[in-house]
């Protein structure tokens, strides 16, 4: 857990989720990133505590609050839109021009097993700004730029632009492919919460099934740095 610290000062601590973790409880016995916030607790009294939330299946960023009040601090920032959140995603197929915006309502409904977000122009706005940073193998990767912060936002975008994200078993073919979803959290920036006016960032690297599908596409970390 230590390892996979991206960035630690005296307020806020940004992990690298692995893919394939909850970051809290949902009752099922699983084991989720909770679990192991003690490992990164310091000589604080408590561990920290989750800022915002990434699905089980989304790798990368993830911000914690190490006390009460960066936790609030953080939780309107993430409300207001200064967080700034950065995620790749490898889509099957791809846009047809270089960048974009998706502006569509969502709506969570029940569905067996759990719960989905659809398009619904009752719903509650949402907004991705996109970019296409390549492609091949039939296959895009396209950098994303969540401007809203709605359950499943990118995953039902992609999947309702025609484009949905490898490995997506919610909102993705048929019959998706058996690999993980390809969906990191790439890079976070907000204010820092020091008072100095400093900026905190971090960037995570592609989990593993990430990097050797962009091997595949002939993408090599230079390309993408």
């Amino acid at each position: 857990m230590r390892a996979r610290v991206l960035h630690q000062d005296e307020r806020v601590i940004i992990l690298d989720k692995p893919h394939g973790l909850l970051v809290h409880s949902v009752g099922d016995g699983d084991v989720d990133l909770e679990q192991y916030l003690h490992f990164v607790q310091g000589d604080r009294l408590h561990p920290p505590r989750l800022a915002h939330r990434l699905d089980r299946d989304t790798a990368g960023c993830l911000v914690l609050a190490r006390d009460t009040e960066a936790a609030a601090r953080l939780g309107a920032m993430f409300v207001d839109g200064r967080v700034r959140k950065t995620y790749w995603a490898v889509v099957q197929g791809g846009p047809k021009a270089d960048e974009g915006l998706i502006d569509l309502p969502l709506h969570k409904v029940w569905v067996p097993g759990g719960s989905k977000m659809v398009l619904d122009a009752v719903g509650k706005p949402a907004l991705t700004r996109w970019k296409r940073l390549a492609g091949a193998n039939g296959l895009s990767l396209l950098e994303l730029y969540p401007r809203t912060g709605r359950m499943h936002q990118l995953r039902a975008h992609c999947a309702y632009m025609g484009m949905p994200i490898l490995g997506d078993k919610i909102y993705g073919a048929e019959k998706p492919p058996k690999v993980p979803l390809h969906l990191l959290a790439r890079s976070v920036r907000f204010p820092g919460l020091d008072g100095s006016g400093a900026e905190v960032s971090a960037t995570a690297c592609e989990p593993p099934h990430m990097a050797a599908t962009l091997a595949s596409m002939g993408l090599s970390p230079d390309q993408l740095s």
